[in-house]
């Protein structure tokens, strides 16, 4: 992705590493407390130094995720700022997980006030070869407040597709939870 809104890349090129900082510290649109480094969507950054480009994949949280197009103008911007011609390919294959989230990631989602979500591994372990047993496993989420565990979704979108709005039954206050995937 490229635009004409974007700086011309050339001479003055910055060196790799800083490039390699500024991506990591692009905030995401929706929740700019969290990079999209510590989101886990910035899958791998390669520089190629002769034609001057940097190739940046990335893998939204959702297939139709609405704020994809802002981050990848975010990532392609903060390259050509630095000298660079950015290209920035979305991949969707492998599809995004939370476990992607950086533990730093999830911490500043707690620290905002948002239930960072718990492990999605379990629920991805492939296809079975034969009979699976069922066993009902009630999830919960700790209030971002109080700490209690003792909460309840109140409805399962919340102001983006990927988190949930719930609420603390112990300090009665509503949060956010980004779900699991």
């Amino acid at each position: 992705m490229t635009g004409a809104d974007l700086p011309a890349a050339g001479a003055g090129r910055a060196p790799v590493e800083e490039v390699l900082r500024a991506l990591e510290s692009v905030p995401d649109p929706e929740i700019p407390v969290i990079t999209l480094a510590d989101l886990g969507v910035l899958r791998s950054v390669e520089a190629d130094e002769d034609r001057g480009t940097v190739h940046v994949v990335m893998t939204p949280t959702y297939s139709g995720c609405p704020a994809m197009e802002v981050m990848e103008g975010q990532v392609a911007r903060a390259v050509a700022l630095r000298g660079w011609d950015p290209e920035v390919e979305r991949r969707l294959d492998p599809p995004w997980t939370t476990d992607w989230m950086t533990d730093e990631g999830r911490e500043k989602l707690r620290a905002f006030g948002i239930a960072p979500p718990g492990p999605a591994g379990a629920a991805r372990s492939g296809p079975a070869d034969g009979p699976v047993g069922l066993q009902l496993q009630v999830r919960q989420v700790r209030c971002p407040a109080c700490g209690s565990a003792d909460t309840e979704e109140l409805a399962r979108f919340g102001s983006t597709a990927c988190k949930a709005l719930r609420r603390c039954r112990a300090c009665r206050e509503p949060f956010d939870e980004f779900k699991p995937l």
